[in-house]
């Protein structure tokens, strides 16, 4: 019998997709380099989406989740634990605490130039980016940099890392002259209409579901601590978060 070589295809995008079935493209990371890219307008105004995560929770919340306190202004047992944390004395509990307190990330549409067939994704960036950005649009010399007319382009060098504990490097500048989103009125009115929805990408957890999280990250299987005073309360997060 032979192959069917329809569902072999399938497979290998699940494999690829990390079991979605097929690879999720909404999301864009530079590669190491040059490389141009476009943000496009939204609808209501606001290319430039700030949102509050907590990270360093292992592998129950790869990638970090949503801070209820700092994004939805309700209470958040991360920050509570880290808070608690701060207060002890010693400097392996407030390394710890430094680990998870909440961190700021930014997003924005755009298109990447080379690669306008991929269509619109989201490129995520730090508060040095971010600044950038809203120094350009208040600068009356560039204005509205996403305008679909007389926007601008960007070019973007990416640079890995070349030391352990070193962060990555984004220098962005824009282009000198103005330029179309794109070539034509009907391909930037298709556009428009399939800008990925960045507010639906990261979901809101409960406060159970990141209880859950945090004891698990908590629990003696992630790994030995040393200072007494970070098993401490370690502990009695434990007990606070089970009762």
């Amino acid at each position: 019998m032979a192959l069917d070589l329809a569902k072999m295809k399938a497979k290998l995008q699940e494999l690829e997709g990390g079991g979605k079935g097929k690879r999720d493209n909404t999301f864009w990371k530079p590669s190491e380099g040059d490389q141009e890219i476009r943000i496009v307008p939204t609808a209501d105004g606001d290319p430039f989406k700030a949102f509050h995560f907590h990270y360093n929770l292992g592998e129950a919340a790869r990638g970090g989740v949503l801070c209820p306190k700092r994004q939805f202004g309700e209470a958040c047992p991360i920050c509570e634990f880290a808070s608690s944390l701060w207060q002890e004395e010693s400097s392996e509990s407030k390394k710890m605490a430094k680990s998870l307190f909440v961190r700021q990330r930014f997003f924005s549409p755009v298109i990447v130039r080379g690669e306008e067939d991929a269509g619109v994704r989201i490129w995520g960036y730090g508060k040095t980016i971010y600044e950038t950005l809203l120094g350009l649009v208040l600068n009356p010399d560039y204005g509205d940099i996403t305008d679909v007319d007389n926007g601008v382009d960007f070019a973007l060098n990416y640079t890995l890392p070349k030391a352990k504990g070193a962060f990555p490097q984004t220098n962005l500048v824009p282009k000198r002259k103005s330029s179309p989103l794109l070539a034509t009125k009907k391909e930037i009115a298709e556009v428009l209409k399939s800008i990925p929805n960045i507010d639906e990408q990261f979901n809101q957890k409960s406060t159970s579901d990141l209880k859950a999280i945090l004891e698990t990250f908590l629990s003696p299987s992630t790994g030995p601590l040393e200072d007494t005073s970070v098993i401490s309360s370690v502990d009695a997060a434990i007990q606070e978060l089970s009762a």
